[in-house]
């Protein structure tokens, strides 16, 4: 069960890691709410959000290609390859600080934004679905529960801690250096959880 619960803690920080839409709103939220908690209805939302979107994906998958292994081996081939790509794109972009223009939204209007951003966002599907739905199913019973446990543990962790930094890193000079080095370790997660479910795999 301890494997379980590493191995979906590692996928789910690999797979959140990267700076998208989500995670650039939360951190934005961080930065420009005068108050820390004024934050939480946007960091609450968007772990709420993953939290659904993982339990579905571990059920519904699970039971939807439980008996077909060619369709599993195919699915998580896909996850790997979708891994090493967004690693490759993620260590190549550029860092963006356009977020430091936006502006500190009310609590119904954190509200909103966290679920457009989280929903009606095609990459959150992709991983969540298409790589933590398709790695749970190595698992059953207990290891499962501990796998999904993880990965919803890091959604909760990850907006909370990433909240509090953007507060505090509003406070501080040289942000776009520091956001790079944040891209360059999120690559390397990425690349070593596509390495790690391809041994798994072959």
């Amino acid at each position: 069960m301890l494997t379980a619960f590493i191995h979906g803690f590692c996928l789910a920080l690999g797979l959140i890691l990267p700076l998208g839409v989500q995670n650039l709103f939360v951190f934005e939220q961080g930065v420009m709410q005068p108050i820390y908690y004024k934050a939480f209805p946007a960091i609450v939302t968007a772990a709420l959000c993953d939290t659904g979107m993982i339990l579905l994906s571990v059920s519904g998958v699970s039971v939807l290609i439980f008996h077909f292994s060619l369709l599993k081996t195919i699915l998580v081939s896909v996850g790997i390859v979708f891994l090493l790509y967004m690693g490759y794109v993620n260590w190549h972009a550029a860092v963006k600080t356009d977020f430091m223009e936006g502006e500190s939204f009310s609590t119904r209007k954190q509200i909103v934004f966290a679920l457009s951003v989280s929903l009606l966002n095609p990459y959150a599907f992709l991983d969540i679905i298409g790589v933590i739905g398709t790695g749970s199913l190595q698992y059953e019973a207990e290891s499962k529960v501990m796998f999904t446990l993880a990965t919803i543990l890091v959604s909760w962790l990850w907006f909370t801690g990433l909240g509090f930094a953007g507060h505090w890193f509003g406070m501080m000079k040289n942000l776009a250096d520091k956001m790079l080095w944040l891209q360059k370790g999120s690559s390397v997660v990425i690349w070593g959880t596509a390495i790690y479910m391809a041994v798994t795999l072959f």
